[in-house]
């Protein structure tokens, strides 16, 4: 099967679908007995650009793998971010998937003619930042990880 904008923007195969929930602790007791022990990470609050303004926000991130797909799940803690906005309209579940590119800002730009903006995004450091992108009436983000790091989580 054909997948015209994985092609056309290049992307690799997904390495991570998101989750986000009101109680962390209580989904990850939920999905522990599926994807095993989940590694629990606190970042501590970031600067974001949300939405065209600067953010500061902060959420806590569990993560386990399937194989080499990363399942993470997010609990908001504090700021306006996508979790908290989709948390705001009654939802729980699966939020965005991820892909690892070379350039996010390249990524990002091609992904506009597909009509994909971003809405949070940040770059933490030389070779590690983040985007997530929505288009209009499609429910799942994307993400973009930039990341020359390795494998984090």
């Amino acid at each position: 099967m054909d997948h015209p904008i994985a092609s056309a923007l290049n992307l690799p195969p997904a390495d991570q679908v998101g989750f986000v929930y009101r109680d962390l602790k209580k989904a990850i007791a939920s999905f522990e007995p599926i994807f095993g022990e989940f590694d629990v990470q606190e970042f501590g609050e970031f600067e974001y650009n949300f939405r065209g303004k600067p953010e500061k926000a902060e959420v806590i991130c569990a993560f386990a793998y399937s194989g080499d797909l990363q399942i993470e799940l997010i609990g908001w803690v504090s700021g306006e971010t996508p979790h908290k906005e989709f948390l705001d309209a009654g939802k729980e579940g699966m939020h965005h998937i991820r892909f690892p590119v070379e350039n996010l800002d390249e990524k990002v730009a091609a992904a506009a003619q597909f009509g994909y903006r971003p809405i949070w995004m940040t770059r933490f450091g030389e070779g590690l930042a983040v985007a997530y992108l929505e288009k209009e009436g499609e429910p799942l983000v994307l993400e973009f990880f930039e990341n020359i790091h390795g494998r984090m989580g």
